[in-house]
């Protein structure tokens, strides 16, 4: 196993990288393509999710291979490589797995223990399959990740350390207030109808709001949630076109949105006119903003650096960390899950808007407390990257087990063949005892020492079992290859 992970998070890197880093899904299958045609890897896969991208290769170079993930990472998501590189973490072989299988438990989630990304995950392999860049090795990871992620979230109380994106987005918007307390008699205005909107609906619908309106690029995928959401028991639940946003702001009391945008989906001026008040004039006065809290301004600008997309600098340059209202009761509670932000991180400062975006949730998150499941979903990762490593191993010794008994069965069947020319009188039943007797030989002469180098080949250390096999029987190369080739299309392989 050569499993190399290259990529970034929001453990790594800020967000305004991470918005401009981000990957549509026609980059997502361009990038997957150029792994395979790049000399060091042999499969590829891409998690992408609005806080990491991470591109996973079974590699034969690891200097070459982090060489050339790291570029193709650059080139597909848009930003420097000299500028993306001080933000990017690998990971290889065992350390790979580990962080994998962490990241399915939610352990690396910005909100611990959310089980959004098992679904991510889920999408990352199925992308690999259907373009067949996930072979053997990543097949087996990522449906194993999502064997461990189910685990830890059904044999501990993960699910208590953290909550979905959405759930603690709408925690922060109630303020210290009870969720379907805040949300009850609500109108809500989705933005989007992909996944996490689709969450974020069903969501608003268990929380008790009165209403709830999908606007959508495509009208039919809004129209699809609208019927979900109708059998789910919301009082009332519509669909409208996006050019119908402006409108529907103006009678809403929060609003979710989730698009894959390149662009601000809502204005802070936008904003602003929906709630009947003059964008220059809403804004709190520079007096008022000395005044308020160090945290509301520190990332108040971003330094242009010259490789930014122009959207993308549209986005940063007015980046703030939103906690509260400028002033006065929240009369529009806007939640920001995009990747980049659809929301403008200025419309914070508008009196009576309360925004929430990826950012300001984790600054939340940190400083959650960690429940004592964490350790066990720990102990979980830790235990199923040894027995995965141990399979690995073993597997990989297979098919040199499997070539030395076609050989065997060869030689017998070679013998028997020489038996029946020098003694042809024997009768059928006669042949058939011998058969036996020299299959059984041969068995027992193969049985430990194949059942025992494929427990020494499961141990650390263990891959050159292998070679030795293969040497000390001269075993043919090609028909060793041919084993692993018929492993690997066995259509029945890896289903769960």
């Amino acid at each position: 196993m050569s499993l190399l992970v290259v990529g970034l998070s929001h453990r790594s890197a800020p967000v305004s990288v991470l918005e401009r880093a981000s990957l549509a899904p026609e980059a997502q299958t361009k990038l997957l393509q150029d792994t395979l045609a790049a000399e060091p890897a042999t499969e590829g896969a891409v998690l992408a999710t609005c806080n990491r991208i991470e591109l996973y290769a079974d590699v034969d170079k690891f200097h070459a291979g982090v060489a050339e993930l790291s570029t193709l990472l650059a080139q597909h998501s848009g930003v420097g490589l000299d500028e993306l590189t001080p933000y990017l973490y690998v990971h290889y072989e065992d350390r790979a797995v580990h962080h994998l299988f962490s990241v399915a438990c939610g352990l690396d989630s910005m909100v611990v223990g959310e089980g959004q990304i098992l679904g991510q995950i889920k999408d990352a392999l199925a992308l690999g399959q259907e373009l067949h860049t996930a072979g053997r090795l990543l097949n087996d990871l990522f449906q194993q990740a999502l064997r461990v992620g189910k685990r830890a979230h059904s044999e501990t109380g993960i699910d208590r350390a953290g909550q979905s994106l959405v759930t603690f987005g709408l925690e922060q918007l109630a303020d210290g207030t009870e969720v379907t307390e805040w949300a009850a008699g609500k109108r809500a205005l989705v933005i989007g109808a992909g996944s996490m909107s689709s969450l974020a609906a069903a969501t608003l619908v268990r929380t008790g709001v009165a209403e709830i309106v999908v606007a959508n690029r495509t009208r039919g995928r809004a129209d699809r949630l609208v019927e979900i959401l109708a059998q789910s028991g919301v009082a009332t639940a519509r669909a409208v076109e996006m050019a119908a946003v402006a409108d529907e702001l103006t009678r809403a009391d929060v609003v979710v949105s989730c698009t894959g945008a390149t662009g601000l989906v809502l204005t802070a001026e936008a904003v602003a006119e929906a709630l009947g008040v003059d964008f220059d004039t809403a804004v709190q006065p520079p007096a008022a903003r000395a005044a308020a809290p160090a945290e509301l301004d520190q990332h108040a600008a971003w330094v242009e650096n010259g490789s930014a997309t122009a959207a993308a600098q549209d986005r940063a340059v007015r980046r703030v960390p939103v906690q509260a209202p400028a002033t006065g009761p929240v009369r529009l509670a806007l939640l920001d899950l995009a990747m980049p932000r659809d929301i403008d991180g200025a419309a914070h400062r508008i009196d009576g808007v309360r925004l929430v975006d990826i950012e300001s949730l984790a600054e939340a998150s940190a400083d959650a407390p960690m429940a004592a499941d964490v350790d066990q979903v720990r102990t979980i990762v830790a235990d199923e990257v040894a027995a995965f490593g141990a399979a690995q191993r073993a597997a990989h010794i297979t098919p040199t087990v499997v070539a030395l008994r076609t050989m065997a069965a060869d030689v017998v069947a070679g013998e028997i063949a020489r038996l029946d020319g020098r003694l042809p009188d024997l009768d059928e039943k006669q042949r058939a005892e011998i058969t036996q007797t020299v299959r059984r030989v041969v068995d027992k002469l193969l049985h430990a020492p194949t059942v025992r180098v494929k427990q020494l080949a499961s141990e650390p250390g263990g891959a050159g079992y292998a070679d030795a096999l293969r040497e000390l029987f001269d075993l043919d190369p090609q028909t060793v290859a041919a084993v692993s080739r018929a492993d690997l299309n066995d259509p029945n392989r890896g289903r769960s």
